[in-house]
């Protein structure tokens, strides 16, 4: 599967790309015996890689190399192709804990930073699915079983401390993409920055109301602290919507790059916070009023039903499989050490959910006020409306990371969602 023939890294394009794959010998078996006519077409819409999907006679691949730089920005913001190998390792990892809901790996040069996976077809992005307002009936069993097993199997319920100690140094070296996390989510979005923008001058008063705002600085600082100094678990580390291909039977999590030992709360987040802004979003793209009702009511049951299946999947884990170093069985011994054992489980998923809330806010104001934004608020053509829209996902986001544990249940989250749907905010402009 790992190749290293090519000599030193260069970026290839699709010529290159042509004779490098024709030069190994299982993808040609897969594409065809005439590379000549394979089809190449680059397809990366993301913020830092470039994408091939690759056809021939015989069947297709998806290309991915990693560019020596941040793509979204071009060469001054530099970046380490080891990049490439930590979403290997993850992706590897992933598939032997979650199998069948990652893309099959079929080829990697670490030299080259270039890794060859299946072709997900006719699988689309999931984001760009919410904003048509599809539903997935798949996606909560799917989403939720990768998460639970992914995070416990990797974590100190799971592993002994010598093999989970050695699982973090062998992620270690990632730092780079931490640091992307730790200034783009937990910093800059609270500060000014070059890079941040926001749909003005509609939220140029709530931008400012970011920078002046020390309750959640502070807030947004316990939770940069948490997620550099807390290697509870293997995160995919970007496990949003447009990290997920879905079809109406299969899903896919792709992309974890930024994969690290971090909090758990961070992954199970993104998620929701992913599926919160969508939520929100669903109003600016409605061409006549009320028709996208029955699709939120989806992503409101969805919201609920990924956290409740992905808590009990992870407890009837945790009963199950447990043999890590991590609450010994020896000191919960007979039917009192059962029952208090099991008590302890329910404060431990609580203290979970605390902080999947307050990393899920996070996740959406970055998004509204940072680098990169989500389609789900881009593509509503009405500046106006938009800025609507961002502005209810804003004031329940601030909330949630301010009052995290004012959100005791998943059931608040999503009542809080229903409550703002309609909110009328007062914009700048």
């Amino acid at each position: 599967m790992t190749g290293d023939r090519a000599g030193d890294y260069r970026i290839l394009h699709e010529a290159a790309l042509r004779d490098y794959l024709a030069g190994v010998p299982d993808l040609v078996a897969l594409l065809g015996v005439e590379p000549v006519s394979w089809s190449i077409t680059e397809v990366g819409d993301g913020n830092l890689n470039l994408v091939f999907i690759v056809k021939g006679d015989r069947g297709g691949v998806a290309v991915k190399q990693a560019l020596p730089y941040v793509r979204l920005v071009g060469e001054s913001w530099p970046l380490p192709l080891s990049r490439a190998h930590y979403e290997f390792l993850a992706l590897s990892r992933q598939a032997e804990l979650a199998p069948g809901l990652v893309p099959a790996l079929l080829h990697h040069n670490e030299t080259l930073a270039l890794t060859v996976m299946e072709l997900l077809e006719p699988h689309i992005i999931m984001r760009r699915g919410l904003v048509a307002g599809t539903e997935y009936p798949r996606f909560v069993d799917d989403i939720t079983t990768f998460m639970a097993r992914t995070l416990f199997f990797t974590s100190d319920l799971a592993l002994s401390a010598a093999d989970k100690k050695q699982a973090i140094a062998a992620f270690a070296g990632n730092h780079a993409l931490c640091k992307i996390t730790e200034d783009l989510i937990f910093t800059d979005p609270y500060r000014i920055a070059e890079q941040n923008r926001w749909t003005a001058p509609y939220l140029d008063g709530l931008a400012a109301g970011l920078r002046e705002d020390m309750d959640l600085h502070v807030a947004s600082s316990r939770l940069k602290l948490k997620f550099m100094a807390s290697p509870e678990a293997l995160l995919h580390g970007d496990l949003h919507t447009g990290s997920i291909m879905v079809t109406d039977s299969q899903t896919r999590v792709i992309d974890p790059e930024f994969a690290f030992y971090g909090p758990m709360g961070f992954d199970i987040g993104a998620v929701l916070a992913n599926l919160l802004m969508a939520y929100f979003a669903s109003a600016g793209h409605e061409r006549a009023p009320g028709e996208r009702r029955a699709f939120e009511g989806w992503v409101l049951e969805t919201v609920e039903t990924v956290w409740n299946e992905f808590a009990r999947k992870f407890l009837d884990l945790w009963r199950t499989e447990a043999g890590g170093d991590a609450y010994p069985v020896s000191l919960f011994a007979g039917e009192k050490g059962a029952a208090r054992l099991e008590a302890e489980r329910q404060a431990y998923m609580q203290r979970l959910f605390t902080d999947t809330v307050g990393f899920a806010a996070a996740k959406t104001i970055r998004r509204i006020f940072g680098l990169a934004h989500n389609i789900d608020f881009e593509l509503i053509e009405d500046p106006r409306q938009r800025a609507i829209c961002e502005a209810r996902a804003v004031r329940l986001a601030r909330t949630m990371m301010v009052e995290a544990e004012a959100y005791p249940t998943i059931a608040d989250v999503t009542g809080a969602l229903r409550r703002l749907r309609d909110w009328q905010p007062e914009l700048s402009g």
